[in-house]
């Protein structure tokens, strides 16, 4: 436990000795005391508010997703900023699939970098889509490119980087194959 959990159990003082006194030495500093009259000095008090605490303990901001999420999409991009011709593939890929950027999160591989698991687990993703590389633990899941893979109440779709979907028409195909399986979208 830290000393911040402690603090939360331990609710005396508590005091903290330097140098365990011998034991003959103890006894010589006790007469010595009592032959000078000296009063004892108090021990040195450590307050556990004071301890500044290690730094695995501070934990960074939560992570923040760009759009409004509201049914639990999230979009894990390679490219730093997509631009405005990708977007507009993105977003007519979301509609097709007959959802709205309103129910869709964004994360960039960028704004992952650093961030554990359970970090990206706990925005309670529903669907995830994962466009390119990331410098991410997500990496470590047991999904193939083009493939849907559960895990949980969570379904992920791999793919190549959404630059590269929308310069390769076969890409765009391979990927709406797939999304249709996602979504449950039969042909009407």
């Amino acid at each position: 436990m830290s000393i911040q959990e402690l603090q939360h159990i331990i609710t005396e003082e508590l005091f903290f000795f330097e140098k365990e006194p011998e034991a003959g030495q103890a006894n010589q500093e006790s007469n010595h005391t009592s032959e000078t009259e000296k009063p004892k000095t108090l021990p040195k008090t450590v307050h556990i508010d004071g301890v500044t605490p290690p730094k695995e303990e501070l934990k960074p901001e939560p992570l923040s997703v760009r759009g409004k999420f509201e049914k639990g999409i999230l979009v894990l991009h390679e490219e730093e900023q997509l631009r405005p011709e990708v977007m507009e593939m993105l977003v007519n890929m979301i509609n097709a699939v007959g959802h709205s950027m309103n129910e869709v999160g964004l994360l960039s591989s960028k704004e992952l970098e650093g961030r554990t698991l359970a970090e990206l687990y706990d925005l309670n993703a529903h669907i995830v889509l994962k466009f390119g590389r990331l410098k991410h633990p997500i990496n470590a899941l047991p999904a193939s490119d083009y493939q849907i893979h559960t895990e949980g109440e969570t379904e992920y779709l791999f793919a190549d980087a959404l630059t590269t979907i929308s310069e390769e028409k076969a890409l765009k195909g391979k990927l709406w194959n797939t999304l249709k399986i996602l979504f449950n979208i039969s042909k009407k």
